[in-house]
């Protein structure tokens, strides 16, 4: 019975809770670790050991398959947020059961604690880690009408499948690039002055610009080909790029 009732949880969650996929939160990892203070990297290594960021990066997708309630139903509003179109975060504000800026919030206060467990401090690092970069995929600031692009129906080469795995993974990899090898290619291409840029610690700076790329990717009609691609491809690089700087500039404000 324990084991129908885990599997129907999963199944009935909500599914615009990944992002970027595998290769784009680990690429995002890669590119923060050598953009940390050293106090900060101090403090991720004393909570992480020899995980790395790009390691860390993609634990919170793995742990929902987990059938505790907690990763069921407590964290799964913590990886996105909702913004109707026309609309801000600071005016909708977060929903009862929370979401991706509350989790950081939280789990911030947990990071600071000189009282929390290295097992607390872990699960808001990791978790942490994973929300900034969700917050740069522009469909985990969802409108509110489609489930963050999962209700889009569409084909990728041929290939059934939804808007929000298209912006996941499917543009990525395509790519045919491992993760160590995109963060390489995009790392080269962030020069001092755009780091400079991006670096804002702001989580409603990244949702705002979230939100405004995703009123932007919804095709006209439902077969995606290289067209799209080319189109949006320099989009998923900066934002991936962006993601990347910023959890370095989270995690250097958090300790400075």
């Amino acid at each position: 019975m324990r084991a129908i009732i885990a599997a129907l949880l999963i199944l009935l969650a909500p599914n615009n809770a990944f992002a970027w996929g595998q290769t784009g939160h680990r690429v995002t990892g890669a590119i923060a670790e050598p953009l940390l203070n050293r106090h900060a990297a101090r403090k991720v290594r004393a909570i992480l050991g020899s995980e790395t960021l790009a390691e860390a990066s993609t634990w919170a997708d793995d742990m929902r398959s987990n059938p505790d309630a907690f990763w069921q139903r407590t964290a799964n509003p913590w990886h996105y947020v909702t913004v109707p179109a026309g609309r801000s975060y600071a005016d909708v504000g977060a929903p009862p059961e929370g979401d991706a800026v509350t989790a950081l919030q939280k789990f911030a206060t947990t990071l600071r604690d000189p009282r929390a467990t290295r097992e607390q401090k872990q699960l808001a690092l990791r978790f942490s880690v994973h929300i900034v970069g969700d917050l740069h995929q522009p469909l985990h600031a969802g409108n509110g009408n489609d489930e963050g692009g999962n209700q889009v129906r569409v084909t990728l080469f041929r290939q059934p499948t939804n808007l929000h795995a298209v912006w996941d993974s499917g543009l990525i990899d395509r790519r045919q690039l491992s993760y160590t090898e995109f963060a390489a290619l995009l790392t080269r291409r962030i020069t001092p002055e755009l780091q400079r840029r991006w670096q804002t610690p702001d989580p409603l700076v990244w949702i705002a610009e979230s939100a405004s790329i995703r009123d932007t990717i919804y095709p006209e009609g439902e077969e995606l080909s290289w067209d799209y691609a080319y189109r949006h491809r320099e989009t998923i690089d900066t934002r991936l790029m962006q993601g990347g700087v910023r959890i370095a500039a989270y995690l250097n404000v958090l300790w400075p």
